[in-house]
């Protein structure tokens, strides 16, 4: 999904979204049923914190004033003209 918004293929984005929606909704079903290893939770922390890496980076992508509003979180206070 991120390579094809890198490539601002944004229907394939859309496609790849409607993906995922699905197989969270799979995964979703399964966590009541599967308890997972501490070995698999690690694994799982990791790969959710991959997702929301690349899906932070798809927004920015999408949406560029959303990394202009993120700048403007970091700049101190004391350097906003009133």
């Amino acid at each position: 999904m991120l390579a094809a918004a890198m490539q601002q293929n944004w229907d394939c984005v859309v496609e790849c979204e409607k993906s995922c929606a699905v197989l969270i909704g799979e995964l979703r079903v399964q966590s009541q049923a599967v308890q997972l290893t501490a070995t698999q939770r690690k694994e799982k922390t990791r790969i959710m914190q991959s997702i929301l890496r690349n899906d932070a980076q798809i927004r920015v992508l999408a949406e560029p004033w959303l990394a202009t509003l993120e700048y403007m979180g970091k700049v101190p206070a004391s350097s906003v003209l009133h």
